[in-house]
């Protein structure tokens, strides 16, 4: 054969060995969208040996490729960009294999081809089994830092500085507005992988991935994000995709008001927390509580003994009533909600205006406040939604406090 059909046959003949692969897994690393070429190991001298002696790759090697899909993973890149430059590497080597390999039979062809596929099956599934392996961890470390970074948000007594530069990785500049949306399954939590991607994935579709935080706590999930969020449904928005979870179900959101820097999101964290709690106590039927709308309980509630002597000096005459003070004081609630309207009243409570009129009527004789006079009102009112913060007469009142 002349010098001159042999360069006919590709540069590969005239190229030494190491460089024709060099050259093989730069053109596959520009397959791959720029890959690192370096991602690629000995892969390719271990399909050049597999098509030139048909011998396979040892643990040793495999695990070595193992180590090369982990480290792409560390390293931010994609899957599937790791596995096509792994696929194009065989692919270009195979057509640019030393002409020794061409001048084989038909069948020395074949075995080869059978070596170099069965050391890219072996290759690609270890490098698969490997980036998953990292990606595992990653998760699980990522998930780590976001719980304890969680934490020390919601507690606020953290060191500001570190704070701000552990939250940057996830999108959340401290600097800005923040409130606190916490749901409550109605057992237990149940898977919180599924439950945390399920919310992530409604919640960032409708206010991006940039200062939102999602996570769990104290078996409940855990909703930061910025303000203004509250006039886009947060609560409802949370509620309607946990309820599509099979487990948890009903699930009750609360939604602490927007509160600025890295106080602020401790400060809107207690406030949903006592929306929780008082939605409970308070036997809402609401899913979805906002903090704002609870502001005059929490009021009422930090003197508790103020708000039980209320309570037992304005409604205590009520016991003496005929069927108990409860149908007395769900007349007064409803009334002062509805702006002292005895029709409307009558309407929600499904009962004559008769009856309103009578129930009113009965409340002032026992307890010599008038439920229409303005001037008795707003004891009354506080009265009653101080008995209702007690869970009067349910609960004694010598409990409160």
């Amino acid at each position: 054969m002349t010098n001159t059909s042999r360069r006919r046959r590709g540069p590969a003949v005239e190229r030494p060995a190491e460089q024709w692969l060099v050259d093989v897994a730069a053109a596959a690393a520009r397959d791959a969208g720029n890959a690192p070429a370096a991602l690629l190991g000995d892969y390719l001298p271990l399909l050049a040996d597999a098509a030139v002696s048909g011998r396979r790759p040892r643990r040793v090697d495999l695990d070595a490729v193992g180590l090369l899909g982990r480290r792409a993973a560390e390293q931010g890149i994609s899957a599937g960009q790791v596995v096509q430059l792994y696929l194009s590497a065989a692919r270009r080597l195979w057509q640019d294999l030393p002409t020794v390999v061409g001048h084989r039979d038909q069948e020395a062809v074949r075995e080869a081809a059978a070596a170099v596929l069965q050391v890219v099956d072996d290759a690609v599934a270890t490098l698969a089994d490997g980036y998953a392996v990292a990606r595992r961890d990653l998760v699980r470390r990522e998930e780590t830092r976001r719980r304890e970074l969680v934490d020390d948000l919601l507690r606020g007594d953290s060191d500001l500085g570190a704070l701000v530069e552990r939250a940057e990785p996830f999108g959340l500049e401290l600097a800005r507005v923040h409130q606190v949306a916490l749901a409550a399954p109605a057992r237990r939590l149940p898977d919180t992988a599924a439950a945390i991607n399920s919310l992530e994935a409604v919640v960032f579709d409708r206010l991006g991935d940039r200062d939102v935080l999602v996570a769990a706590k104290d078996g409940l999930l855990v909703v930061i994000a910025p303000a203004g969020t509250a006039d886009t449904g947060l609560g409802h928005l949370m509620h309607d995709e946990l309820n599509r979870l099979r487990h948890g179900r009903p699930w009750r959101i609360s939604v602490g008001r927007p509160h600025p820097g890295v106080y602020g999101i401790a400060r809107s964290y207690e406030e949903s927390r006592d929306a929780l709690l008082m939605a409970e106590r308070l036997h809402m039927t609401d899913p979805v509580v906002k903090a704002h709308d609870l502001l005059v309980f929490r009021v009422l509630l930090r003197d508790q003994p103020a708000i039980a002597d209320l309570v037992g000096a304005v409604l205590s005459p009520l016991i003496l009533a005929r069927g108990g003070p409860k149908p007395l004081l769900d007349t007064m609630e409803v009334y002062f909600s509805t702006g002292g309207v005895a029709t409307e009243t009558a309407k929600r409570l499904h009962v004559s205006v008769r009856t309103v009129t009578y129930r009113l009527e009965r409340i002032r004789t026992l307890i010599g406040y008038d439920p229409a006079d303005p001037g008795h009102r707003f004891t009354l009112q506080a009265a009653v939604l101080g008995a209702r913060a007690l869970e009067w007469p349910a609960k004694p009142l010598s409990s409160a406090g």
